[in-house]
C-alpha cells in the first residue's frame, strides 16, 4: 500500500450526472407469464438447444405466415448470412439495396463474398426507389435486397417484376415487418426467393436474440439448416461413405453456429401466439399517433411535425413510428431535441444513418460511394421515431409524447 504525507488530500472524485431515466423507450419488450412459464418448462426439458422445441417453432411460424419453410436462427444478422449463401451469393456478385437500413443488410453481404450497390429511396416512406433499383441493375448484379423500413412494406410486386426480368433474386428483409401485408399477402411469406425475420428485443415477437429464414425452394431450406449447425450432413443418402456406426456425421462443408436454443424457442412460441394483439395495439397507438400529429400539428404538406404515410394497398406492422421534422426550416438541432425529450422520460431514436455515411461501408463501396442519393439524404435529414410498443397507452401515453414533442420543439425554435 503506498502511504501519502497526512497533509495530502486527495478530492473526491465528482459522479457523473445521471442519465434521466426513460419511462417510454422508442421501443422495447412485452413479456407476461406466460412467457415466463414456456421459458421454465423449456429449461426443465432433457435438450435446452437442438431439441423438438426448434421444430416446434418453425412450423408455428410457418403457419402463421403461410410459409412453406422456416428455419430459424440466432439473430436476423445470421438470417442474412444464411439467406445470401444458400442463394449461393459469392464473389464478385453484387446486391442492390437501400442506404436507410441496419448495418447487417449489407456486412452479411460482404460475409459471402459479395459487394453492395446502393439505390435510393422514397423520401417520404425510405422505402427503395423502384425507378433507382431498375437503373443500377447491371451484369454482376445477383440479387436486389427490399427492406420494409419501419414495418411499411416496400414495393414488392414492382421489385418482383424488375428482379424477373433481369434474372436476378429478390430477398425480402422483413426484420421490421413481421405481420405486415402487401395487397392482401402476408410479407414474408416465401413469395421472393428468400426472406428474413429478427426476434431482437424492440421487434414484434421476442427470443432474447434470433431471427428466420423463409424459403420456397426445399433444397434451400435444408441447405440453410446444415449451415446454421456447422454444415454437418446427417442424412445417411447424402454422406460419402457408409456409416460405420450411431455416432456418425459428415461436416460436408462451411457453416456456422447458429443455431437458436430451445429455451429462445419456447419464448418465440408464447410470443406469436400473441402475435395478433401485438399488431392490434401496435395499429392503435399508430392511429392514435397520427389523430394527435393532426390535432398538434395539422396535416398538410408544410406541418411542423408529419406521420408516416400509409396506402390502402399494404397495412403496416409498425415496427416504428418514424415522424418526419423539418429540422432545419425549424431551426431545431435534432440532437437536442432528442435530448430534451430523453429528460422528459421520452426515448427516441435515428433509423437510421445511411450506410454510405458509415466509414465502413463507404470504404467498401468504392465509386459507388459518392452517387447521389437525394431521397435518402432528404428521409434521414428528417426522419426521428418516437415511442412504438405495445405496453404504451394508446391514449394517455400517445397524448404525453406528442404533448412533450410539441412543447420541446417550442423550446428550442426560439
Amino acid at each position: 500500500m503506498v502511504s501519502r504525507p497526512a497533509s495530502v488530500r486527495i478530492p473526491p472524485r465528482p459522479r457523473p450526472a445521471a442519465a434521466p431515466a426513460i419511462l417510454r423507450p422508442y421501443g422495447r419488450q412485452t413479456i407476461d407469464d406466460d412467457d415466463i412459464a414456456a421459458v421454465v418448462s423449456a429449461l426443465r426439458a432433457d435438450q435446452l438447444t437442438c431439441g423438438p422445441g426448434v421444430a416446434a417453432f418453425e412450423a408455428d411460424l410457418a403457419a402463421f405466415l403461410g410459409a412453406r419453410h422456416v428455419t430459424v436462427c440466432s439473430s436476423g444478422t445470421a438470417a442474412l448470412h444464411l439467406a445470401y449463401a444458400v442463394l449461393g451469393l459469392g464473389p464478385g456478385d453484387e446486391i442492390i439495396t437501400t442506404p436507410i437500413t441496419f448495418s447487417a443488410t449489407a456486412s452479411a453481404a460482404y460475409q459471402v463474398g459479395a459487394t453492395i450497390r446502393l439505390a435510393d429511396v422514397d423520401p417520404t416512406t425510405g422505402n427503395l426507389d423502384v425507378a433507382s433499383v431498375a437503373r443500377l441493375v447491371g451484369p454482376r448484379t445477383r440479387a436486389i435486397v427490399a427492406v420494409h423500413l419501419a414495418g411499411q412494406p416496400a414495393d414488392l410486386d414492382e421489385l418482383t417484376d424488375v428482379a424477373r426480368r433481369a434474372g436476378v433474386f429478390l430477398v425480402e428483409d422483413a426484420c421490421h415487418a413481421l405481420g405486415a401485408t402487401y395487397r392482401g399477402r402476408a410479407v414474408a411469406s416465401g413469395e421472393a426467393d428468400a426472406a428474413v425475420l429478427s426476434f431482437h428485443p424492440v421487434k414484434h415477437i421476442t427470443t432474447g436474440e434470433g431471427g428466420a429464414v423463409i424459403v420456397r425452394d426445399p433444397e434451400r431450406h435444408r441447405h440453410a439448416q446444415r449451415l446454421r449447425h456447422h454444415g454437418i450432413e446427417r442424412d445417411p443418402a447424402r454422406w460419402s461413405r457408409p456409416s460405420p456406426g450411431p455416432w456418425y456425421h459428415e461436416v460436408v462443408e462451411q457453416g456456422w453456429n447458429y443455431r437458436l436454443p430451445d429455451i429462445a424457442c419456447a419464448l418465440g412460441r408464447a410470443q406469436l401466439r400473441r402475435l395478433p394483439e401485438f399488431l392490434a395495439r401496435r395499429r392503435q397507438l399508430a392511429a392514435a399517433y397520427r389523430r394527435a400529429i393532426t390535432a398538434c400539428f395539422g396535416d398538410g404538406a408544410d406541418a411542423a411535425v408529419r406521420p408516416p404515410p400509409s396506402t390502402p394497398d399494404r397495412e403496416s406492422a409498425y415496427h416504428l413510428f418514424p415522424v418526419a421534422i423539418d429540422f432545419d426550416e425549424l431551426g431545431v438541432d435534432r440532437g437536442a431535441l432528442m435530448t430534451a425529450l430523453a429528460a422528459r422520460g421520452i426515448g427516441t431514436q435515428v433509423h437510421y444513418i445511411p450506410l454510405h455515411h458509415h466509414p465502413f461501408h463507404h470504404a467498401r463501396m468504392g465509386e459507388h460511394a459518392g452517387m447521389p442519393r437525394p431521397g435518402a439524404e432528404a428521409y434521414y435529414a428528417r426522419t426521428l421515431s418516437l415511442p412504438m410498443y405495445p405496453g404504451l397507452d394508446p391514449h394517455q401515453d400517445v397524448e404525453i409524447v406528442i404533448e412533450a414533442l410539441d412543447q420541446c420543439l417550442m423550446e428550442l425554435s426560439r
